[in-house]
Protein backbone atom coordinates (compact mmCIF):
# COMPACT_ATOMS: atom_id res chain seq x y z
CA UNK A 1 0.00 0.00 0.00
CA UNK A 2 1.00 3.61 -0.92
CA UNK A 3 1.95 5.98 1.81
CA UNK A 4 0.16 8.91 2.25
CA UNK A 5 2.66 10.92 0.52
CA UNK A 6 3.05 8.80 -2.48
CA UNK A 7 -0.37 8.82 -2.64
CA UNK A 8 -0.84 12.62 -3.09
CA UNK A 9 2.19 12.50 -5.41
CA UNK A 10 0.26 10.26 -7.73
CA UNK A 11 -2.88 12.12 -7.40
CA UNK A 12 -0.56 15.41 -8.53
CA UNK A 13 0.67 13.73 -11.12
CA UNK A 14 -2.76 12.65 -12.97
CA UNK A 15 -4.18 15.77 -12.40
CA UNK A 16 -0.82 17.87 -14.28
CA UNK A 17 -1.07 15.30 -16.74
CA UNK A 18 -5.05 15.89 -17.41
CA UNK A 19 -3.44 19.75 -17.43
CA UNK A 20 -1.37 19.06 -20.35
CA UNK A 21 -3.86 17.35 -22.11
CA UNK A 22 -6.36 20.28 -21.44
CA UNK A 23 -3.65 22.66 -22.86
CA UNK A 24 -2.53 20.86 -25.79
CA UNK A 25 -6.38 20.44 -26.65
CA UNK A 26 -6.51 24.35 -26.04
CA UNK A 27 -3.08 24.82 -28.74
CA UNK A 28 -5.17 22.82 -31.13
CA UNK A 29 -8.19 25.66 -31.16
CA UNK A 30 -6.19 28.00 -32.20
CA UNK A 31 -5.36 26.40 -35.33
CA UNK A 32 -8.57 27.43 -37.32
CA UNK A 33 -7.93 31.11 -36.04
CA UNK A 34 -4.62 30.54 -37.98
CA UNK A 35 -6.65 29.51 -41.27
CA UNK A 36 -9.10 32.49 -41.02
CA UNK A 37 -6.19 34.72 -40.34
CA UNK A 38 -4.32 33.80 -43.76
CA UNK A 39 -8.09 33.33 -45.55
CA UNK A 40 -8.53 37.37 -44.67
CA UNK A 41 -5.39 38.06 -46.03
CA UNK A 42 -6.14 36.04 -49.02
CA UNK A 43 -9.54 38.55 -49.49
CA UNK A 44 -7.71 41.50 -49.03
CA UNK A 45 -5.03 40.83 -51.58
CA UNK A 46 -8.40 39.76 -53.53
CA UNK A 47 -9.57 43.08 -52.94
CA UNK A 48 -6.69 45.34 -54.11
CA UNK A 49 -6.50 43.45 -57.23
CA UNK A 50 -10.27 44.23 -58.04
CA UNK A 51 -9.39 48.16 -57.35
CA UNK A 52 -6.37 48.17 -59.67
CA UNK A 53 -8.19 46.57 -62.64
CA UNK A 54 -11.05 48.91 -62.24
CA UNK A 55 -8.22 51.59 -62.48
CA UNK A 56 -6.84 50.18 -65.36
CA UNK A 57 -9.95 49.84 -67.05
CA UNK A 58 -11.87 53.48 -66.65
CA UNK A 59 -8.48 55.10 -67.16
CA UNK A 60 -9.52 57.77 -69.41
CA UNK A 61 -6.43 58.44 -72.93
CA UNK A 62 -6.02 61.67 -74.36
CA UNK A 63 -5.86 61.15 -78.15
CA UNK A 64 -4.19 63.98 -80.04
CA UNK A 65 -2.96 63.93 -83.70
CA UNK A 66 -2.49 67.57 -85.50
CA UNK A 67 -1.58 67.60 -88.62
CA UNK A 68 -1.06 71.10 -90.94
CA UNK A 69 -2.81 71.16 -93.85
CA UNK A 70 -4.40 67.32 -95.19
CA UNK A 71 -6.90 67.38 -97.87
CA UNK A 72 -8.90 63.66 -98.64
CA UNK A 73 -8.01 62.84 -102.13
CA UNK A 74 -10.56 63.34 -104.91
CA UNK A 75 -11.66 60.55 -106.86
CA UNK A 76 -14.07 60.99 -110.18
CA UNK A 77 -17.51 59.99 -108.70
CA UNK A 78 -19.92 57.55 -110.46
CA UNK A 79 -22.64 59.66 -110.30
CA UNK A 80 -23.94 63.55 -110.00
CA UNK A 81 -24.83 64.26 -105.99
CA UNK A 82 -26.39 67.33 -104.92
CA UNK A 83 -23.68 68.82 -102.08
CA UNK A 84 -24.81 69.15 -98.81
CA UNK A 85 -23.13 70.90 -95.83
CA UNK A 86 -22.39 68.38 -92.81
CA UNK A 87 -23.28 70.21 -90.10
CA UNK A 88 -27.02 71.24 -91.26
CA UNK A 89 -27.98 67.51 -91.90
CA UNK A 90 -29.05 65.06 -89.94
CA UNK A 91 -27.95 61.36 -90.19
CA UNK A 92 -29.81 59.37 -92.57
CA UNK A 93 -31.61 56.49 -91.15
CA UNK A 94 -30.47 52.89 -91.60
CA UNK A 95 -33.82 51.58 -91.52
CA UNK A 96 -34.93 53.27 -94.84
CA UNK A 97 -32.17 52.07 -96.80
CA UNK A 98 -31.34 47.94 -95.13
CA UNK A 99 -27.53 47.75 -94.66
CA UNK A 100 -24.49 45.22 -95.69
CA UNK A 101 -22.79 43.27 -93.16
CA UNK A 102 -19.10 44.01 -93.03
CA UNK A 103 -15.70 42.32 -92.09
CA UNK A 104 -13.10 44.95 -90.42
CA UNK A 105 -9.29 43.82 -92.48
CA UNK A 106 -7.62 45.74 -89.68
CA UNK A 107 -7.88 47.71 -86.48
CA UNK A 108 -8.41 50.60 -87.59
CA UNK A 109 -9.86 54.42 -86.65
CA UNK A 110 -13.30 55.51 -87.50
CA UNK A 111 -13.90 59.36 -87.81
CA UNK A 112 -16.96 61.44 -87.55
CA UNK A 113 -16.74 62.22 -91.33
CA UNK A 114 -15.92 60.43 -94.72
CA UNK A 115 -12.12 61.69 -94.45
CA UNK A 116 -8.40 61.17 -92.39
CA UNK A 117 -9.06 64.80 -92.22
CA UNK A 118 -12.15 64.55 -89.99
CA UNK A 119 -11.89 64.21 -85.73
CA UNK A 120 -11.46 60.58 -84.10
CA UNK A 121 -14.88 59.11 -83.00
CA UNK A 122 -13.64 55.41 -81.85
CA UNK A 123 -11.58 52.52 -82.97
CA UNK A 124 -12.97 48.82 -84.69
CA UNK A 125 -11.04 45.89 -84.46
CA UNK A 126 -11.28 42.71 -86.51
CA UNK A 127 -14.11 40.82 -83.91
CA UNK A 128 -16.58 43.71 -84.32
CA UNK A 129 -19.41 42.34 -86.18
CA UNK A 130 -20.40 45.89 -87.85
CA UNK A 131 -22.86 46.55 -90.75
CA UNK A 132 -22.60 49.19 -93.86
CA UNK A 133 -25.50 51.68 -93.97
CA UNK A 134 -23.78 54.26 -96.31
CA UNK A 135 -21.34 55.44 -98.70
CA UNK A 136 -19.76 59.04 -99.22
CA UNK A 137 -20.26 60.21 -102.43
CA UNK A 138 -17.36 57.90 -104.19
CA UNK A 139 -17.74 54.99 -102.63
CA UNK A 140 -13.43 55.87 -100.77
CA UNK A 141 -15.51 55.69 -97.16
CA UNK A 142 -17.98 53.63 -95.44
CA UNK A 143 -20.43 54.39 -92.31
CA UNK A 144 -20.67 51.62 -90.60
CA UNK A 145 -22.41 51.01 -86.85
CA UNK A 146 -22.59 47.51 -84.92
CA UNK A 147 -25.21 45.07 -86.22
CA UNK A 148 -28.41 46.78 -85.46
CA UNK A 149 -26.53 49.33 -83.64
CA UNK A 150 -26.74 53.32 -83.34
CA UNK A 151 -23.68 55.23 -83.25
CA UNK A 152 -22.33 54.96 -86.77
CA UNK A 153 -18.91 56.29 -88.20
CA UNK A 154 -16.64 56.18 -91.12
CA UNK A 155 -13.86 53.63 -92.33
CA UNK A 156 -12.06 53.92 -95.42
CA UNK A 157 -13.59 51.71 -97.62
CA UNK A 158 -10.29 49.55 -98.35
CA UNK A 159 -10.22 49.02 -94.57
CA UNK A 160 -13.36 47.10 -94.56
CA UNK A 161 -14.93 43.73 -96.67
CA UNK A 162 -18.73 43.49 -97.62
CA UNK A 163 -20.52 40.35 -96.94
CA UNK A 164 -21.76 40.38 -100.19
CA UNK A 165 -22.69 43.17 -103.14
CA UNK A 166 -21.01 46.33 -103.56
CA UNK A 167 -20.29 49.79 -102.47
CA UNK A 168 -22.70 51.49 -105.01
CA UNK A 169 -25.55 49.24 -103.67
CA UNK A 170 -25.55 51.41 -100.31
CA UNK A 171 -27.09 54.91 -100.37
CA UNK A 172 -25.00 58.48 -100.24
CA UNK A 173 -25.05 59.76 -96.63
CA UNK A 174 -24.36 63.12 -95.17
CA UNK A 175 -23.72 62.75 -91.61
CA UNK A 176 -24.22 65.25 -89.17
CA UNK A 177 -21.05 66.52 -87.63
CA UNK A 178 -20.38 66.41 -83.55
CA UNK A 179 -21.63 70.26 -82.39
CA UNK A 180 -19.59 72.14 -80.01
CA UNK A 181 -20.50 75.86 -79.11
CA UNK A 182 -17.39 76.67 -77.23
CA UNK A 183 -15.71 78.59 -80.06
CA UNK A 184 -17.01 80.73 -82.89
CA UNK A 185 -17.95 80.22 -86.66
CA UNK A 186 -15.06 81.78 -88.38
CA UNK A 187 -16.85 84.54 -90.98
CA UNK A 188 -14.22 83.55 -93.82
CA UNK A 189 -14.30 85.17 -97.56
CA UNK A 190 -12.84 83.96 -100.78
CA UNK A 191 -10.70 85.76 -103.98
CA UNK A 192 -10.20 84.17 -106.70
CA UNK A 193 -7.37 84.57 -109.57
CA UNK A 194 -7.92 82.60 -112.37
CA UNK A 195 -8.44 79.22 -111.03
CA UNK A 196 -6.73 79.83 -107.70
CA UNK A 197 -9.27 80.60 -104.89
CA UNK A 198 -7.74 81.92 -101.59
CA UNK A 199 -9.84 81.79 -98.52
CA UNK A 200 -9.15 83.62 -96.27
CA UNK A 201 -10.65 84.24 -92.41
CA UNK A 202 -10.03 85.38 -88.60
CA UNK A 203 -8.01 83.22 -86.52
CA UNK A 204 -10.00 82.43 -83.78
CA UNK A 205 -8.56 81.78 -80.29
CA UNK A 206 -8.91 78.45 -78.55
CA UNK A 207 -6.58 76.69 -75.72
CA UNK A 208 -3.95 74.45 -76.31
CA UNK A 209 -5.62 71.42 -75.13
CA UNK A 210 -8.90 72.07 -77.10
CA UNK A 211 -7.30 73.19 -80.36
CA UNK A 212 -7.60 71.17 -83.45
CA UNK A 213 -7.55 73.93 -85.76
CA UNK A 214 -10.15 74.37 -88.78
CA UNK A 215 -12.26 72.28 -91.06
CA UNK A 216 -13.24 73.52 -95.03
CA UNK A 217 -15.69 71.02 -96.25
CA UNK A 218 -15.22 72.74 -99.85
CA UNK A 219 -17.43 71.25 -103.61
CA UNK A 220 -14.92 71.98 -106.38
CA UNK A 221 -14.87 71.63 -109.61
CA UNK A 222 -11.40 69.74 -110.95
CA UNK A 223 -11.44 67.95 -114.18
CA UNK A 224 -14.40 68.88 -115.61
CA UNK A 225 -15.94 66.92 -112.32
CA UNK A 226 -17.50 68.66 -109.15
CA UNK A 227 -15.82 66.68 -106.41
CA UNK A 228 -16.34 66.90 -102.10
CA UNK A 229 -13.00 68.40 -100.26
CA UNK A 230 -12.81 68.21 -97.28
CA UNK A 231 -9.72 70.00 -95.88
CA UNK A 232 -8.54 69.94 -92.13
CA UNK A 233 -6.18 73.13 -91.71
CA UNK A 234 -4.59 73.43 -88.35
CA UNK A 235 -1.09 75.65 -88.28
CA UNK A 236 1.08 75.65 -85.26
CA UNK A 237 -0.88 77.37 -81.76
CA UNK A 238 1.24 79.72 -81.67
CA UNK A 239 0.48 81.16 -85.73
CA UNK A 240 -3.40 80.83 -84.95
CA UNK A 241 -3.56 84.50 -84.82
CA UNK A 242 -4.62 87.06 -86.94
CA UNK A 243 -5.54 86.41 -90.63
CA UNK A 244 -5.18 82.50 -91.83
CA UNK A 245 -5.40 81.86 -95.73
CA UNK A 246 -5.17 78.93 -97.86
CA UNK A 247 -5.87 78.28 -101.67
CA UNK A 248 -8.04 75.37 -103.55
CA UNK A 249 -7.70 75.06 -107.23
CA UNK A 250 -11.30 75.36 -108.76
CA UNK A 251 -11.87 75.41 -112.23
CA UNK A 252 -14.55 76.11 -114.61
CA UNK A 253 -16.38 73.32 -116.32
CA UNK A 254 -18.78 71.79 -114.11
CA UNK A 255 -22.64 72.01 -114.29
CA UNK A 256 -22.61 72.68 -110.91
CA UNK A 257 -21.44 75.29 -108.86
CA UNK A 258 -18.51 75.27 -106.21
CA UNK A 259 -18.97 76.68 -102.68
CA UNK A 260 -17.57 75.69 -99.39
CA UNK A 261 -18.48 76.04 -95.58
CA UNK A 262 -15.90 76.19 -92.75
CA UNK A 263 -15.51 75.32 -89.50
CA UNK A 264 -13.50 75.54 -85.96
CA UNK A 265 -12.34 72.29 -84.98
CA UNK A 266 -11.91 71.80 -81.32
CA UNK A 267 -11.78 67.93 -79.51
CA UNK A 268 -15.06 67.84 -78.80
CA UNK A 269 -16.85 68.63 -81.56
CA UNK A 270 -17.24 71.56 -84.44
CA UNK A 271 -18.70 75.16 -84.34
CA UNK A 272 -21.22 75.55 -86.76
CA UNK A 273 -20.47 75.84 -90.52
CA UNK A 274 -19.81 79.24 -91.95
CA UNK A 275 -21.10 79.27 -95.49
CA UNK A 276 -17.97 81.23 -98.18
CA UNK A 277 -19.73 83.50 -100.59
CA UNK A 278 -17.93 81.78 -103.21
CA UNK A 279 -16.92 83.68 -106.67
CA UNK A 280 -17.53 82.69 -109.90
CA UNK A 281 -15.98 81.51 -112.58
CA UNK A 282 -14.02 84.19 -114.90
CA UNK A 283 -16.12 84.71 -117.48
CA UNK A 284 -15.66 83.12 -120.29
CA UNK A 285 -14.27 79.97 -118.89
Amino acid sequence: MMTTNAALNYIRTIICALILVFVGSSCSIILPGTIKKSYNQNFLVTQVSKELVTREVTREVTRLVEVPVTVTPAITPTSTFTPIPSSTNADFPAASFGSLEVTILKHSDCMYGPGSVYLYKYSVFTENPMEAIGRNWDGSWLYIQSIAGWNPCWIQADLARLSRGNVNDLPIVYSKLPYSNQYNSPDATAHRDGNEVTISWKADWMSLDDYRGYLIEAWLCQAGEHVFSPISYVPPLASNVGALSLAVLDEPGCSLPSSAYIYSAQKQGYSVGSYIPWPPAAPGN
